[in-house]
């Protein structure tokens, strides 16, 4: 790197003027390159907030689902529209309050009621990122701001219980949504961010692995509750999320890059002390001779949008990720929302997706070094919108080959979606990270956000639900292509050392 490259660390020590001095990267790359058992245990308690992620994104599969019914008298077929039965010719299979759908009398409501609650999750998890993501840039940090989002899921969730109708459901859903919004940004951030190069993406793709472990434990917890009212399954999801809260606040460090960007050296060095490994703890005395420069953009809160926006390299980088995601977005949240749409059994059919989530990690765990980012990109995202529109084109003929092409699609976007925050992650520096990785999220919520509507109007054409969601990540995926590729490259901290970088194609690359 050039000696004109500005904002990097450089030695008060005379002596060593005629040396190139180290970036805040790679000094404490010195420190943490090595993966250690203290680097590991945050890593993992860190990414476990994906568990309950994942847990509320889905939980209105079973309890916003529609009940099975069945005819009680001569003059009701079961073929015929329950909406046009006296009342009393049928009866649902399960008690009323297993879903809201029954408790509430919603079956006859129009599709944009019935999928209000997640319409409302939804766009309370766009409003939210758009609102929250640069508190982790600026004044919060990651661990506040992931501690502060768990919390605000947790008590919301709880609160769900005490809804008595679709509107006060639809309410808490939407904040709800708020506080889900940044804790797999954050979690993701701060994961990888307490780690060394070499283990940046195997430790992100952690975080994929405990998503998966969440939504698989969402059928089983309603198998077991399946008799129940569907407050039950919020009671479950909401309360240990509560305790986790409070270990994320007792627990986890800040992340130490962060620190240093903002200026806070004697913070940043406590905790490298306690998560530097025994070859690097030794480097630790050298942070007493360099003197670390704040990075200048970051003065307010909404400055590291300011700066993404600002900068040319940086807003094309961000809205082309935007537009890859957004595809990715609509197959992500539509197919398993729209699970009860086809003929299998209801939970089967949400542990297979669940399931299609582990292969999907470990793909990006085992090839995330071995593959090009943008090649994966391309290749996943074509092969979800092929498999999405052939499932449609199937028709009925073939239930099981059916459901295999939209386990595929579903499969290929979950990796698409995975390698696309791995690539996220390596595009933007240290200073706008957490940032530009929100703003991927929420176009990836923004996707999902019309997915409820789709899929209710989808019940009676599937071209209108599964057809558009292939077509749509099929095109939004041809974006990739504007990219640059950064397999092996190493981590800016600060715009300056990323723009100076991508001005002149100086990207290093690791062993």
């Amino acid at each position: 790197m050039a000696d004109s490259t500005p904002l990097l660390l450089s030695r008060s020590d005379s002596s060593n003027e005629s040396k190139q001095p180290p970036s805040l990267d790679e000094t404490i790359e010195r420190c943490i390159g090595e993966f250690g058992l203290a680097q590991f245990l945050q890593a993992i308690l860190v990414s476990f907030a994906w568990v309950f992620d994942a847990q509320q994104t889905f939980i209105s599969v079973f309890t916003d689902a529609e009940p099975k019914w069945h005819c009680t008298s001569d003059s009701c077929s079961s073929f015929s529209d329950i909406c046009h039965l006296p009342q009393n010719s049928w009866a649902w299979d399960s008690p009323n309050d297993t879903s809201i759908i029954s408790e509430w009398g919603l079956q006859c409501a129009s599709s944009i009621i019935k999928g209000l609650p997640a319409s409302s999750f939804f766009m309370g998890c766009l409003i939210g990122g758009l609102m929250l993501a640069t508190l982790a840039d600026s004044l919060l940090g990651r661990k506040n701001l992931l501690f502060l989002s768990c919390l605000m899921m947790s008590f919301s969730g709880f609160f769900t219980i005490f809804s008595n109708n679709i509107w006060i459901y639809s309410a808490l859903k939407f904040v709800n949504g708020v506080g889900r919004a940044t804790i797999g940004t954050c979690a993701l951030v701060l994961s990888t961010e307490l780690v060394g190069n070499r283990w940046r993406s195997q430790v992100g793709v952690i975080g994929f692995f405990c998503f998966t472990l969440g939504f698989l434990t969402l059928p089983a917890f309603a198998y077991i509750n399946r008799g129940s009212s569907w407050r039950t399954l919020y009671l479950w999801t909401s309360v240990p999320t509560i305790f986790y809260s409070m270990l994320v606040h007792f627990l986890v460090r800040e992340s130490p890059r962060w620190l240093f960007v903002r200026g806070r050296k004697e913070e940043a060095v406590t905790i490298l002390k306690s998560i530097a490994t025994a070859g690097g703890s030794g480097i630790l005395m050298s942070f007493s001779n360099l003197d670390f420069g704040k990075e200048a953009w970051n003065v307010d809160t909404y400055s590291a949008i300011k700066i993404l926006l600002k900068k040319k390299w940086a807003c094309r980088r961000l809205l082309t990720v935007m537009a890859v995601v957004f595809g990715i977005g609509m197959v992500y949240y539509g197919m398993p929302l729209g699970l009860g749409n086809l003929s299998f059994n209801l939970y089967l059919s949400v542990t297979f997706n669940a399931l299609s989530e582990l292969p999907a990690s470990l793909v990006t765990f085992f090839l995330v070094d071995k593959l090009n980012r943008k090649d994966s990109l391309l290749v996943f995202t074509t092969l979800s919108g092929v498999c999405s529109i052939l499932s449609v084109a199937m028709g009925e003929t073939s239930a099981n080959l059916q459901m295999g092409l939209e386990l595929v699609s579903f499969f290929s976007a979950c990796t698409a979606f995975n390698i696309s925050l791995i690539y996220t992650l390596e595009l933007f520096p240290t200073c706008v990270r957490n940032s530009a990785i929100s703003m991927a999220r929420q176009s990836l919520v923004f996707g999902g956000m019309f997915s409820p509507v789709l899929v209710a109007v989808g019940s009676k054409n599937r071209f209108l639900s599964y057809g558009i969601f292939g077509m749509v990540i099929g095109i939004c995926g041809l974006f990739v292509i504007c990219l640059p590729e950064t397999r092996g490259r190493t981590i800016c901290d600060t715009m300056d050392e990323e723009e100076y970088n991508s001005t002149n194609n100086d990207l290093p690359v690791l062993g």
